[in-house]
């Protein structure tokens, strides 16, 4: 693989997708592309001329036309409206839906079979948006959410019990924001179960804490978090590059997985050369199975919102 593109890539998100990839020195280039053409252009020039201090030889080139995502291997889409203040995901669902599917369909112009990572919030509808306006595999259209949310929940965990977030494993599933399902039988220290670390009301507040975690961001900044969604849907492309098989939770299509069909989910998935190589399916308990059928309803009800729109 030799070209990602970042669409939106003049936003914050867009622009630290594109800034971690060009560390990591995994493509030959990056392209940068957005409405905001100047913006997207200046942020790509910033970042080359970085390249010679941080050592990496990734071309990064900022754009508005997408004649110039040619033959992109992997798409990341960040484009729409950031959340404000006292919106919900689903006050986004009018304008980003646009957003994204007139992206999509642009993209498809000119590469013919790209893998998709879907950014954009409400994030579980977005992927699906994407999916029906690609016309590709649902191997190769899902969402990041997954890797945003375990790392924010890794992150409360390390800070609670004063270890390093590098030797905490841990697993969500369901729906980006307040419907996900943390999972503590699926958490670890360094190999240990958690519920042997911490107490169960102490683990709870956190696991509160993970599913606002978003929103605790735009109250204290006015707007979406960029760093670590930036840096998950890197993690992400880097995956897929490397072909490492690498098992992250994901927001892709159940075909019956779960008990579940024709739904956008976030589920543990590896991640490939091709995108989805394996869609993983955990023995949930009662409880656990509840709380993700819950979670599944809200993101169904989501999608038949965009499908009414869509007429």
């Amino acid at each position: 693989m030799s070209k990602i593109t970042v669409v939106g890539g003049a936003g914050n998100v867009g622009a630290t997708v594109a800034n971690v990839l060009a560390h990591k020195d995994l493509v030959n280039e990056v392209v940068v592309v957005d409405i905001a053409g100047d913006m997207a252009r200046g942020k790509a020039l910033d970042m080359w001329q970085q390249a010679p201090i941080d050592n990496y030889s990734t071309y990064l080139r900022g754009t508005d036309d997408y004649k110039e995502t040619a033959n992109s291997d992997i798409v990341v889409i960040t484009a729409g409206v950031p959340r404000k203040p006292g919106m919900s995901r689903d006050d986004l669902i009018n304008t980003n839906a646009n957003i994204v599917t007139t992206v999509t369909r642009k993209i498809m112009e000119y590469s013919s079979n790209p893998i998709i990572i879907v950014v954009s919030n409400p994030l579980d509808v977005m992927t699906y948006a994407a999916y029906k306006a690609s016309g590709l595999p649902s191997s190769r259209v899902f969402g990041m959410a997954g890797i945003l949310d375990t790392a924010r929940y890794r992150a409360f965990l390390a800070e609670a019990l004063q270890v390093s977030p590098k030797d905490i494993q841990a697993m969500l599933l369901g729906g980006h924001g307040d419907t996900m399902v943390p999972l503590p039988r699926y958490t670890t220290v360094a190999g240990i179960p958690v519920t042997e670390m911490i107490d169960a009301a102490a683990l709870d507040a956190i696991a509160e804490r993970t599913k606002v975690g978003g929103g605790e961001l735009v109250k204290l900044m006015g707007t979406s978090a960029w760093y670590a969604p930036g840096a998950a849907a890197a993690q992400m492309v880097e995956a897929i590059v490397r072909n490492e098989n690498r098992i992250f939770p994901c927001c892709v299509k159940l075909q019956g997985q779960y008990g579940m069909k024709d739904i956008f989910l976030g589920v543990p998935v590896k991640l490939n050369k091709n995108g989805i190589g394996q869609i993983i399916e955990l023995q949930l308990n009662d409880q656990e199975m509840a709380l993700l059928k819950d979670s599944a309803q809200h993101v169904k009800e989501v999608m038949e919102v965009f499908d009414k729109l869509q007429g």
